[in-house]
């Protein structure tokens, strides 16, 4: 099939890159809590999202949904997933119009597995880009995704 002008495009490459590296992730741990735990199938962006509370606890929802790029309406629906899955509580803050966002140990439990997948999933892209390319390909990444948020401001 011809991707006519999209062949030579980074920004389609980028984002096929993110589908081949999300899907490759979730293949990889789809496994990673057999057995009815709560972290079967979860989708690589909640694996970020369980990693940025645990790294932040008490964070605000508004506060991870900048730090992982996703707005409210596409923020709240997979909380209160992670929440119903028993995996995030929500506590009201003390304005009561905010949240603060911890992982609860069941949490805790699925981020450590997921978290061996992911260091898996990594040394397979550290192979795909090459060690002695790694840290500029971050910085490459880094310069795209600061120099893209600064346009939307």
């Amino acid at each position: 099939m011809s991707l006519g002008p999209l062949g030579d495009t980074i920004g389609f490459h980028l984002r096929l890159a993110q589908e081949a590296s999300f899907a490759a992730f979730a293949r990889r741990s789809a496994g990673a809590c057999r057995g009815g735990q709560p972290a079967a199938a979860l989708k690589p962006g909640r694996f970020a999202m369980l990693a940025m509370i645990h790294e932040n606890p008490g964070l605000s929802q508004t506060a991870l949904g900048a730090a992982v790029g996703r707005d409210k309406s596409t923020l709240t629906p997979a909380l209160v997933e992670l929440e119903r899955r028993g995996l995030v509580r929500r506590d009201r803050g003390a304005d009561r119009r905010s949240y603060a966002l911890s992982l609860t140990p069941a949490g805790e439990a699925a981020l450590d597995a997921l978290g061996r997948h992911a260091a898996l999933h990594d040394r397979l892209l550290d192979r795909l880009v090459g060690a002695e390319n790694r840290d500029a390909f971050l910085d490459t990444l880094r310069r795209l995704i600061a120099g893209l948020d600064t346009e939307r401001h």
